[in-house]
C-alpha cells in the first residue's frame, strides 16, 4: 500500500457512483464509506453532538451537523448546515429529524473527501488525478468554529413529557414528524407554547 493514504483515495474513480442534482454532483455515502472500509478496516466516524446530546448545533435561526472521519489516527471535520432540496439553510423552526440525518450523511462523505476520496468532485473536477505524483490539495476549512449554542434552546425532558401527557395522538404524530422522533429537536420556546396551548384546550 502507497505509505502516502491519501493519494490511494485520491486516485479512485468516483464517477459512476455520483449523482447530480440541482446542477452539483453528490457521491453516495454508503458507497463512499464502503470504498474507505475496505482499504482502512480501522476507520471510525464521529458524530459530533452539543451540549444536551442533540445530533446538531444551532445559532438560534439555522443549524449545521458535525462529523469527522479519523483514518490512520488522522481525523478530519466537516461543518454542514442543514439544507433543503435547493441547497439552502432551513430555518431552525422547520428542520426535522430526516434534515438532519441527510446533513449527517452528506457531511461524512465530506470528511471522506478530505481524505482524498473523490475530493475532485468537490474541487469541480471531471477526472481524478492520474498517478504521477501530483496531488490535490484538501481544501481549506477557512471559517471558524462555529459557537456552541446553549443547551436551554431546546426543550427538555420535563416539557416534552408535559406534550406527551397532553397532546392527541394526531398532534403527538405531528410534533414528532417535525421534531423528531423523540421531540429532541424541538425548540424550548415552541414547547412552552404548545403546552399552554394544550392546557388551554383541556
Amino acid at each position: 500500500m502507497n505509505d502516502n493514504y491519501f493519494v490511494r483515495l485520491n486516485n479512485i474513480n468516483v464517477n459512476d457512483h455520483k449523482e447530480q442534482k440541482n446542477g452539483l454532483d453528490y457521491l453516495s455515502w454508503a458507497w463512499a464509506w464502503g470504498e474507505v472500509k475496505k482499504l482502512h478496516p480501522d476507520a471510525t466516524y464521529t458524530i459530533y453532538e452539543d451540549a444536551s446530546g442533540c445530533f446538531y448545533h444551532n445559532d438560534g435561526k439555522t443549524c449545521w451537523v458535525k462529523t469527522g472521519v479519523t483514518i490512520n489516527g488522522i481525523e478530519h471535520i466537516e461543518y454542514l448546515p442543514v439544507m433543503n432540496n435547493r441547497n439552502q439553510s432551513i430555518p431552525l423552526a422547520g428542520v426535522t429529524s430526516f434534515d438532519v440525518n441527510k446533513s449527517i450523511q452528506r457531511s461524512i462523505t465530506k470528511a471522506c473527501a478530505r481524505h482524498g476520496l473523490g475530493l475532485y468532485i468537490f474541487a469541480g473536477e471531471d477526472l481524478p488525478d492520474e498517478e504521477d505524483g501530483q496531488q490535490v490539495k484538501p481544501p481549506q476549512k477557512g471559517a471558524q468554529k462555529p459557537t456552541q449554542p446553549p443547551a436551554h434552546d431546546l426543550a427538555d425532558a420535563d416539557l416534552i413529557a408535559q406534550i406527551y401527557d397532553l397532546a392527541s395522538s394526531d398532534n403527538i404524530k405531528w410534533f414528532e414528524e417535525k421534531y423528531g422522533s423523540c421531540m429532541q429537536f424541538m425548540p424550548k420556546a415552541t414547547a412552552l407554547k404548545a403546552i399552554a396551548k394544550l392546557k388551554g384546550e383541556s
